[in-house]
């Protein structure tokens, strides 16, 4: 077995109550449910943020989508900018998330997590590929939907893209029971659609 293969390696997934230490947002998820279950006419569900942790051959890197504010200037390992409900307000920091690909980094409120630590994958190629496709997520507008996916672009978005992108089994991997992940399927759709555009160019020059 070479040096490379047995390195440590894994990928965990982490579900977050949504607005965990937050009752504003919370209360907020809780109406934006209840509209959108009328509008569906389904029954109320559970809605939830991800976030995912990485570990490769000794290090360990929290990814995750935050808001610019009230973050200080620590340095947390950001990749990627992207602006919040209209582009036109991006500069502001009210109106900007990042994305985080943070070494030795924290996860606000872990201990609310559902279920504990998911791990999607303990292998070196998928865990070093979700690293490596961290700063080229879409920087689209949080809480649109730009790419006409059918869903709003937030951070489920983002952990599925990379999810999907570095190859992870996605059928096998969701929100916990009688739970919504809103964005997920943002995250799946583009992630094909790059998926088939890299096909279709290699198919061009192959």
């Amino acid at each position: 077995m070479s040096a490379r293969a047995s390195l440590p390696a894994d990928v965990t997934l982490y579900w977050l109550p949504l607005g965990a230490g937050g009752h504003c947002i919370r209360f907020n998820g809780r109406i934006f449910e209840a509209l959108e279950a009328r509008h569906q006419h389904r029954r109320v569900r559970d809605l939830y943020h991800s976030a995912l942790q990485v570990r490769l051959g000794g290090q360990r890197f929290v990814i995750e989508m935050t808001p610019v504010l009230g973050n200080g200037g620590t340095d947390r390992g950001v990749v990627r900018e992207g602006p919040v409900g209209f582009r036109l307000l991006r500069r502001s920091p009210l109106f900007r998330y990042e994305i985080r690909r943070w070494r030795d980094g924290t996860i606000p409120d872990l201990v609310e997590a559902v279920g504990g630590p998911h791990v999607v994958s303990a292998d070196v190629t998928r865990a070093r590929e979700v690293l490596r496709l961290a700063p080229l997520v879409p920087a689209l507008v949080w809480g649109r939907d730009e790419a006409r996916t059918g869903e709003m672009w937030n951070s489920n978005s983002l952990t599925a893209w990379l999810l999907a992108g570095s190859g992870h089994r996605m059928e096998t991997i969701g929100p916990p029971a009688n739970g919504r992940a809103p964005g997920w399927q943002a995250g799946l759709a583009l992630a094909a659609r790059r998926n088939t555009s890299r096909q279709h160019h290699a198919t061009s020059f192959g």
